[in-house]
């Protein structure tokens, strides 16, 4: 990689980090599992981002580390469809919860 990809792939990196700890504050409040899936999901996604930043692997989509990035939309998906399984819909369009 020349100087130039490792750097933005390192601010990608740390934008996926903070990303994720903005996600935990929220949990931190409310404790809603949506919130901290989606931490864990963008800190996956740094960690895939820096294993690629560092050029430990040739090429990415062949390797194991592809597995970090499903790993992070599986948990994404998980986190949507628990938060939308069982909750009951009003034809007013009005959220009985609140």
């Amino acid at each position: 990689m020349t100087g130039v990809s490792s750097f933005v792939g390192g601010l990608v990196t740390m934008c996926f980090v903070v990303i994720g700890l903005f996600f935990m504050k929220y949990w931190v409040r409310t404790r809603d599992f949506l919130f901290i899936a989606f931490a864990i999901a963008f800190w996956l996604l740094a960690a895939n981002q820096a294993v690629v930043a560092l050029g430990v692997v040739p090429r990415e989509e062949q390797s194991w580390i592809y597995l970090l990035r499903v790993a992070a939309f599986v948990f994404i998906a998980v986190a949507i469809v628990r938060k939308n399984a069982g909750r009951p819909v009003r034809r007013d369009g009005l959220n009985p919860e609140r």
